[in-house]
């Protein structure tokens, strides 16, 4: 056995790097063990977020934005051009370039915290002393290692959930990984679900020329999203192009030779479904990315070896505080209850180190935010209006579309609104919803004020510097109590 630590932890995705920086800057000795490569075999500190998911489909969806405004938008304000064009293949290198940016950054984190890192493969190997000793956990790697922990906290994260008997090949069927890997813009590109990851890269490559439809199972868009902000959302992407089809059931998927005139030997594939007026379809792409939710990753991490419960999902089973059912482990991120979020699991990765390190650490999950980063971006916290009326729960709502918003006019980018929704009687902000012009920043003032529980006539009371998009949430609050200045 190498040497024994303070807190081992597993997995350096978001939860796991900032648990174990955390748990150092606490005066721990801390270790790290995370097993993703990068294209040299090194290691890719930073997990789904950092390699695949977070980071670079922002890169992407900056790139395809740039090329959108140049090719629709430009001309409003003046500027022209001759020719555009766009290098796919320079636009994917630039999101690796960032990608690596971000792995040396952790990296880097850890040497100035002094966590030592493991590159490979963390699992269980036996509890000592029944767990009140700590645990012994294996490295698998280029080099195999045996570490023992006083504290084990597990952040292994999760996977893309496939189709029931369509495997992932990255190359026609696509997780979010192959989708962020497609060297070419796509004559037709499917995806199969509406969710965060779907609509983000199907926006990317809509954008880049690619025709692109959508298949959703539920039969209503965006089914987590307050109604009006979804609806409102809908509008917008139907408007630019995607072609997006409710209350699918997929029948079957299949990889297929496309036609001569297409290029012999070219695979795409079809797909057969019933539409939601109960008629067969087929859908024909030349890639489908499939975007049906993620399953907690609990590969190799051998739970059965120290009697770590599971729930039916996969999940590993915790407390409010992340504890786990074995004495010093802990979970957080994706492979727990949840919201699979990056910024869910930063601050769960926060609390447990301040938990371990006795202190108090907290996580609000009714304050946590959510962010589509489409255009027009759609942000939310807190409850939406569907919700607060299957509660019962008396409640008054505020709107203010960006139209009537100075700032979003000047901009060119109108699109969309803000919605306030307060208690009825003690004004209480339940929930805040946006779908517009940076909607991603403007949510982060929704989520202190509801954090210090403020009311709606807080932020109505509160100064914003005009002209700003930020006015836009006083108006929506100023709404609630109608009584709204610009609209």
């Amino acid at each position: 056995m190498s040497k024994t630590y303070d807190v081992v932890v597993i997995g350096g995705g978001p939860g796991g790097y900032i648990a174990a920086i955390r748990a150092a800057q606490l005066g721990l000795n801390v270790a790290c063990i995370d097993e993703w490569k990068n294209a040299r075999g090194g290691p890719a500190l930073g997990g789904t977020c950092t390699n695949v998911g977070c980071i670079p489909s922002k890169a992407l969806l900056q790139s395809s934005e740039y090329y959108e405004h140049a090719a629709h938008g430009f001309a409003a304000h003046g500027i022209t051009h001759d020719k555009l064009a766009i290098d796919a293949a320079k636009m994917v290198a630039r999101k690796d370039a960032i990608v690596k940016q971000s792995n040396d950054g952790i990296q880097y984190l850890f040497k100035k915290n002094k966590v030592t890192f493991f590159h490979g493969r963390g699992s269980f190997v036996k509890a000592l002393d029944g767990g009140r000793g700590g645990y012994e956990i294996a490295v698998r790697g280029a080099q195999d290692e045996t570490l023992a922990a006083h504290q084990v906290v597990v952040a292994t994260g999760s996977n893309a959930r496939a189709l029931p008997g369509v495997p992932f090949d990255e190359e026609t069927i696509l997780s979010n990984d192959g989708a962020l890997r497609i060297g070419k813009v796509p004559a037709r590109l499917g995806l199969v679900g509406s969710g965060v990851i779907g609509l983000e890269m199907g926006s990317v490559w809509r954008r880049l020329g690619a025709e692109v439809t959508v298949l959703e199972a539920l039969p209503v868009f965006l089914g987590a999203v307050d109604q009006q902000i979804a609806k409102e959302a809908l509008k917008a992407f139907t408007k630019q192009g995607l072609a997006i089809e409710l209350g699918v059931q997929v029948d079957k998927v299949e990889k297929v030779e496309k036609t001569a005139q297409a290029g012999r030997g070219k695979s795409g594939v079809s797909v057969s479904y019933t539409n939601a007026k109960g008629q067969a379809c087929t859908l024909a792409v030349d890639q489908l990315v499939v975007s049906i939710g993620r399953v907690p990753n609990t590969n190799g991490l051998a739970p059965e070896a120290v009697g770590l419960a599971l729930d039916e999902r996969g999940a590993i089973v915790v407390d409010d505080a992340c504890r786990t059912n074995l004495p010093g482990v802990w979970a957080v991120g994706d492979v727990v209850r949840g919201p699979m979020l990056a910024h869910k699991a930063e601050e769960e990765g926060v609390a447990v180190a301040e938990r371990i390190a006795g202190q108090h650490g907290h996580v609000d999950f009714a304050t946590i935010p959510w962010v589509i980063y489409t255009h027009p971006e759609i942000a939310w916290v807190g409850q939406t209006e569907e919700q607060l009326k299957a509660s019962g729960r008396a409640y008054r709502a505020g709107t203010f579309p960006f139209a009537a918003n100075g700032r979003a006019r000047a901009l060119g980018d109108t699109t969309g609104l803000v919605k306030f929704l307060a208690d009825a009687a003690s004004d209480e902000i339940l929930g805040v919803h946006i779908v517009g012009p940076l909607a991603s920043e403007l949510i982060a003032e929704a989520v202190v004020a509801m954090s210090f529980k403020a009311s709606s006539e807080d932020i109505a009371r509160i100064c914003h510097a005009h002209p700003s998009l930020g006015e836009a949430l006083k108006e929506a609050a100023l709404a609630v109590d109608k009584r709204t200045l610009n609209a």
